[in-house]
């Protein structure tokens, strides 16, 4: 017992899990499985992840397998903080499994900014209203009638927007999948700022497009503009979106030194 209480002590710095890992690098599966300080180290993970498990709907101890596959590589023994690494991981992990059980795929695909940009599946059956109103998509424009947006346009705004940030160095898969997130989050909402205050917010969002919360929030101000009230008619507080549908070209948008200098200032940075 006194054993157990030592090594859970170990184990709870960073440190102490650093000389587990490190012991325990080169062993198998059958070694981990049998050493008794790691069995005390995954039910503190346990313990450790529950919470996060819940918010998810996830068992504790499907946490803790996701913490013992991030404690098995390389860069969890080697990083400076090695919970910090296993606690991103893990986080990561959860955010995925709860998006795949959503979209209906597979973990792997749920980690792709491609498909976890889109919505949860939902059943027609499961709105009161009908579907067509509230779907664009299913509604049928009278002849007579002109539309005020066409998809045309804004199909070109959006790619026009995509093309601005992989100019300044956004990467371009990144820029993609950040730019057609938000499009598809401002359709749901009531208005630009508040659908900037609801991304803001939206940890999941930034969480699998692996941005830091400096450059989701420069992405956010640019697409959707500044939401100060006072700026609401200027360049800045329209945003990058409104700009191009109202006549703004990409060339003009790409000598706005002000907003170049808040995508360059907060480009995000490749991970290894």
């Amino acid at each position: 017992m006194v054993g157990s209480a030592q090594a859970r002590k170990t184990f709870k710095d960073s440190e102490g899990l650093r000389a587990v890992l490190n012991r325990m690098g080169s062993a198998d599966a059958d070694e981990w499985q049998s050493d008794r300080e790691v069995a005390d180290l995954m039910t503190y993970a346990a313990s450790r992840y529950a919470a996060l498990a819940r918010k998810h709907g996830l068992d504790p101890w499907e946490a803790a397998g996701f913490a013992f596959e991030a404690m098995r590589a390389t860069s969890a023994r080697r990083a400076d903080d090695p919970w910090a690494i296993v606690t991103r991981a893990v986080q990561v992990t959860c955010i995925a499994e709860e998006r795949a059980r959503g979209l209906l795929c597979s973990v792997h695909q749920a980690r792709r900014p491609r498909y976890s940009v889109f919505h949860d599946a939902e059943r027609f059956s499961d709105r009161e209203n009908a579907l067509p109103e509230y779907h664009p998509a299913f509604r049928a424009q009278p002849a007579d009638q002109e539309d005020p947006e066409p998809s045309g346009a804004i199909e070109s705004a959006v790619e026009d927007a995509i093309a601005l940030f992989a100019l300044v160095g956004w990467p371009a898969d990144t820029a993609r999948a950040g730019v057609e997130y938000v499009c598809a989050r401002l359709t749901d909402a009531t208005s630009r700022p508040a659908a900037f205050e609801q991304l803001r917010r939206d940890q999941a969002a930034r969480a699998l497009l692996d941005l830091p919360q400096t450059s989701w929030r420069a992405m956010l101000q640019a697409l959707l503009g500044c939401p100060d009230p006072v700026q609401e008619h200027t360049a800045a507080g329209r945003g990058v979106l409104l700009r191009l549908l109202v006549g703004d070209t990409l060339e003009a948008l790409l000598h706005d030194d002000r907003l170049l200098a808040g995508l360059l200032d907060n480009l995000p940075c490749r991970r290894p």
